[in-house]
Order: C-alpha cells, then structure tokens, then sequence
C-alpha cells in the first residue's frame, strides 16, 4: 500500500531508522505505525534496538510531588553518559515519566515483572468472566489474550498510554528519546507513594488533576 510522507518521518523520528526502510516497514504493516516499529526492530534497522544492549549506568533519579503533597514518585532512568544525564531534553523527559507514574499509578516498568502467578490468576478471572458471558468455548482462549493486553497496559509503564499525547505509548516515546538523543536510555525503577494509601478515602481523578498541572 502507499505511505504517506508524514508517516514515514513520524516512523524516522521513533526509530532513527532510514527513510527507505521506513518506508517499507510501513508498507508492510499496512500503514500501522506501531507494527513498523516492530518491524524495524525485528530486522535490526531500529536505532532504538541497536543501541539497547550498550551500557547505561549514569542518569537521573527525578522526583515529582503532586499539588498539595499528596502523591509522590522517585524514578531513576539511566542513560550511558553523565553528558547526556544533564541536558534538558533528558530532564524533560525524566519529569514527563515521573509525572505520568503519579498519573498513572502503574504497577510494574515492564510486563516481564508482572509475577507469573498474578498473571496466571488474573486469566483465571477473565476467562470465568467470559464463560459467564455465554462466550463460546473455543473463542474464550482468545478474548482472555485480549484482555490480558489490556491489563499490561493499566498495570505496567512501558506500555500505557502516554498521559500528554494517549496516540503513543511510554515505549514509543523511550524509543523517540533513544533515537533523538542517540544513547542507550532505560527506565529501570519507580516507587510511588499515595497519601492515606491502603486506608478507605474518597477517590480522586488524578490524571485530571496532574495535567491540570501541567498545562498552567
């Protein structure tokens, strides 16, 4: 299928990948701009993909403290020089996370440390609300997979929807600083903190709260 130009520099600015390979990647996934970024990084044309096996002990750990002080998040992301660790588009980027973990409130950076048994249990539960459902047995299997997709991208980082632009994800953006920056860039723990977490409280919508906060 054809490709429009502005996809292709899009896919560029992702993957820092040529604009020919782009270009076919594109094609070969229909126009779909996430399965090109796969695509690329299947075949080693990603830069992002080249460069994650370098390095990266240096960086930042950066703090964000909700209105008020009710949330609070550290996050260390590492990169491979203490260089790059200083600019401001590595800061930026480092505030954008923080502020989407206190959004956000994921549980995990990545769906490899989601436990096996929690996992497990949780396609217990999605496949007996399915059976519940009256869905037939032989797409049960099916929708469990779905739905398990949806949980990884409630619960963990890498693959939420990011708060200041929901048409991407944190991995595509980690993949667009990857590229732009031009080193090794890894998000590698969060711990955050809600006031009166655990105990019975009213709840608050705090994505609007925090990109209330962002916009002033």
């Amino acid at each position: 299928m054809a490709v429009d130009a502005k996809s292709v520099k899009e896919l560029r600015e992702r993957t820092g990948a040529g604009m020919l390979d782009c270009k076919k990647a594109l094609e070969e996934a229909g126009g779909d701009l996430n399965k090109a970024v796969e695509i690329l990084r299947e075949k080693g044309l990603s830069a992002a993909a080249n460069k994650a096996g370098r390095a990266a002990t240096e960086g930042v750990v950066e703090s964000y403290i909700h209105a008020g002080g009710r949330i609070g998040v550290l996050v260390e992301i590492n990169c491979e020089t203490d260089f790059v660790g200083k600019t401001d588009q590595f800061k930026d980027f480092a505030r954008d996370i923080a502020m989407q973990i206190a959004a956000a409130a994921p549980r995990f950076v990545r769906r490899e440390e989601v436990p096996a048994e929690e996992l497990e249990k949780e396609k217990e539960i999605l496949r007996a609300q399915a059976l519940n459902e009256g869905k037939p047995e032989k797409i049960v299997d099916k929708m469990v997979e779905g739905r398990i997709n949806k949980y990884y991208e409630e619960h963990v980082l890498l693959e939420q929807a990011f708060i200041k632009d929901p048409d991407k994800t944190i991995s595509n953006l980690l993949n667009e600083k990857v590229s732009t920056i031009g080193e090794n860039i890894s998000i590698r723990r969060f711990v955050r903190y809600e006031l009166g977490e655990g105990l019975e409280k009213k709840v608050d919508n705090f994505v609007e709260e925090v990109m209330a906060q962002v916009k002033q």
